[in-house]
């Protein structure tokens, strides 16, 4: 079991990179076709996440000896929850544009 967690916590670093790594693609392809902010938006979030829950009932269907599929599922969705909480916060300010309750917020 301990080589499962220690396989689990690889990849983990990999689940959190990609959505970091995503929010820079996202903004370098805002640069390259000028798109405006609800499109770099929308582009940055769409590619952040990966819908991992689809592959659950699958990861749930392989063998014992693979259990640790179903695990890493989770930990994925667990982990783009939180990135998107973040990006939720982080990419308004990327891309250049404050949300309207923060504008009014600071007249």
């Amino acid at each position: 079991m301990g080589t499962r967690i220690a396989s689990l916590l690889l990849v983990v670093v990999l689940y959190i990179a990609f959505p970091v790594i995503m929010v820079v693609v996202g903004l370098s392809a805002n640069r390259l076709a000028r798109l405006d902010v609800p499109a770099t938006r929308a582009l940055v979030f769409s590619g952040s996440v990966r819908n991992s829950l689809v592959v659950l009932p699958l990861a749930l269907a392989l063998p014992e000896s693979l259990s640790v599929a179903a695990l890493a599922v989770v930990t994925q969705t667990l982990v783009e929850l939180v990135g998107m909480v973040i990006h939720v916060r982080l990419v308004p300010r990327l891309t250049g544009q404050r949300r309207a309750a923060d504008k009014i917020a600071h007249r």
